[in-house]
């Protein structure tokens, strides 16, 4: 690395204030420094790089596409710097382990695991957010999310802790004298959803059948989909980890199946240094999914 090319650190500063905050008064209030000083940085800058960074056309400053690039590097680069500073400094060693799993992986996989992993850390705390939602990895929030996909996420690593298909299932009872071969006839009956995930609607779109030939779409938890595929009062789109014992005692019947190597649930972690309770973590996880 030349560290001469690499412009002033007060600048680059004052850059990330300003796109975190998104204006030059709330740069400087969060830098302690006048608005006047945030905008002298904001053009020395850019006169380093001999580049704008900077639309100002209108009434309201905004980032270019130059300025897009370099602020998506300060925000990883200075998450990195924080996350660093407070593992050294043990400004997060009291923080609890915070995970964020979907709510299927946390009802059906993960709780019934967890006491054996607290009984081995019982010095760790946990913070269990369970979210249909990607959410973000940022120094001081979430340590790990396990999410379901390829694992082709950009900006994060991910790791194949378990790989397992999609499948679309429905009690014995709900489909009874029909054709489950044909999506469309299938489509007619009601239909059962994850919320905040769109997995059904995903499936019946991708086989041309039109919303408006559609039955009703209950979105409920991921547990309370699982529970009401069992009862009969929907047909569901899940990921077939959790049904196994329901397939295999007919309770469930697997009408459709995806399958896709790598396609299963992942560790998603941030680039770079893991602190202690997250490695811990990590280590016991993939033992218990090896097991």
């Amino acid at each position: 690395m030349d560290w001469r090319d690499l412009p002033p650190l007060a600048a680059l500063r004052a850059f990330a204030a300003y796109v975190e905050t998104g204006s030059v008064v709330a740069a400087g209030a969060a830098l302690s420094v006048s608005h006047a000083a945030v905008s002298q940085q904001l053009r020395s800058l850019e006169t380093h790089l001999g580049v704008a960074l900077l639309d100002r056309s209108g009434r309201a400053l905004k980032l270019n596409g130059e300025g897009e690039i370099l602020a998506q590097g300060c925000a990883e680069g200075f998450a990195n710097i924080a996350r660093a500073v407070a593992l050294i400094t043990g400004a997060e060693a009291n923080r609890p382990l915070h995970i964020s799993p979907t709510p299927s992986f946390a009802a059906a996989w993960l709780m019934p695991r967890l006491p054996e992993f607290r009984a081995a850390h019982p010095g760790t705390s946990i913070t269990l957010d369970p979210t249909p939602e990607k959410v973000a990895l940022a120094p001081g929030g979430v340590d790990l999310s396990i999410r379901y996909g390829k694992g082709d996420w950009a900006g994060v690593e991910s790791e194949l802790l378990l790989e397992s298909s999609m499948v679309v299932v429905a009690a014995p009872s709900l489909i009874e004298g029909r054709d489950v071969s044909d999506a469309a006839a299938l489509s007619v009956l009601p239909w059962l959803e994850e919320a905040g995930t769109s997995e059904s609607t995903n499936w019946l779109d991708a086989r041309g059948v039109a919303r408006g030939m559609r039955g009703s779409l209950m979105q409920a938890p991921g547990n309370l989909l699982l529970d009401g595929a069992r009862d009969g009062q929907g047909i569901a789109v899940t990921v077939r980890l959790f049904l196994e014992a329901d397939i295999r005692a007919g309770r469930l019947c697997v009408l459709h199946e995806d399958t896709s190597p790598g396609t299963g649930y992942h560790l998603v972690t941030r680039p770079g240094v893991q602190r202690p309770p997250l490695k811990a973590f990590l280590r016991w996880i993939r033992k218990a999914a090896k097991s």
